[in-house]
């Protein structure tokens, strides 16, 4: 960062001085006499002290290393925290030039275009009995709800998959808190879902259903079947709620999971993006291609419209970003 600024400012410098015909920089005298010519190492300490009093941020110190003379001009390197620049001056210590100079009568060194990751196709994954798609979110991430929307659609349409579907949540337990990217009321939105999806798991789909809609929590617990006694003291027993979720932390590691959403089938990252998008039918045949014998459900066809982000009555999205994150 420090190397990008410095060239940057000193490229800056130079157009300045190139359109002001060398009056932009002045060692200590405008004009110098044949027979006083200032030496190398003074004309580079001139354009030194310029960079220290006018270019480097204030408490770095360029310091020079060494100086040679170099197609008329005098070559200089100096050291700016722990990385060293080369830079040209002037003779006459009044013009800096501050990149290395480009050898005309060489070819530029040719590179390779970066080639784009290849997309996975069914073949590549591996297949087993029983594949689990999780799916690692917070609650108020537009896009983390994106994909609880999608989920929340395949359940619906093939109840059969809800057990190779988990959601897992994204976060850190510090002291004896929860905490989330977006803060305390995620937070709890995050352990809330938690609770529900370890000890009242058949109603975690029927909450989200409705949660994802309009962001209640009240009307959603009573129209899911809630226990609310039981959740209450999941979410407040520290051997409970914040074991559940330390669970979701330790995973979220060990998958190197920093954004939300992230899938990860059978322990490997993968994008629902290889196969179609943000779309149930995507998902669907994302995780239909772990199964080392495809079940029957998995030649049902959902929908390809894209799910809508954020809290949304409806399913699919009217316009905006199909597709997107909430990174830590």
């Amino acid at each position: 960062m420090m190397k990008n600024l410095y060239k940057l400012i000193l490229m800056a410098i130079v157009i300045a001085g190139v359109s002001v015909a060398g009056t932009f920089f002045y060692l200590t005298r405008t004009k110098t006499p044949q027979a006083n010519l200032l030496s190398p190492q003074e004309v580079a300490q001139g354009a030194l002290n310029y960079i220290n009093e006018n270019l480097v941020a204030k408490g770095v110190v360029a310091s020079l290393v060494d100086v040679v003379e170099e197609n008329g001009l005098y070559k200089f390197r100096l050291k700016i925290n722990e990385q060293e620049f080369i830079s040209y001056v002037t003779k006459d210590g009044k013009i800096l030039f501050p990149e290395e100079g480009i050898n005309l009568e060489e070819k530029p060194a040719t590179t390779t275009p970066t080639e784009e990751p290849k997309k996975l196709t069914c073949e590549d994954l591996q297949k087993t009995d029983k594949p689990l798609l999780e799916a690692f979110v917070v609650s108020e991430c537009p896009y983390g709800l994106q994909m609880q929307r999608i989920l929340s659609e395949i359940v619906k349409n093939i109840p059969s998959l809800a057990e190779n579907m988990k959601v897992k949540y994204i976060g850190a337990i510090v002291g004896d808190k929860i905490t989330s990217m977006h803060g305390d009321e995620e937070a709890q939105e995050n352990l809330r879902q938690i609770c529900i999806r370890e000890e009242q798991g058949d109603k975690y789909w029927s909450y989200i259903d409705c949660h994802i809609k309009k962001g209640e929590v009240d009307g959603c617990l009573t129209a899911a079947g809630i226990d609310e006694a039981k959740l209450s003291n999941c979410m407040t027993d520290s051997s409970k709620g914040l074991k559940y979720a330390k669970e979701d932390f330790d995973a979220q590691e060990k998958y190197n999971v920093t954004g939300s959403p992230t899938l990860i089938l059978d322990e490997e990252q993968v994008s629902e993006f290889d196969f179609g998008g943000r779309t149930a039918q995507a998902v669907k045949t994302l995780l239909c291609c772990g199964f080392k014998t495809e079940p029957g459900t998995c030649s049902q066809k959902l929908t390809e419209d894209s799910a809508a982000t954020g809290f949304s009555e409806t399913y699919s999205q009217s316009s905006g970003s199909s597709g997107g994150s909430c990174g830590e």
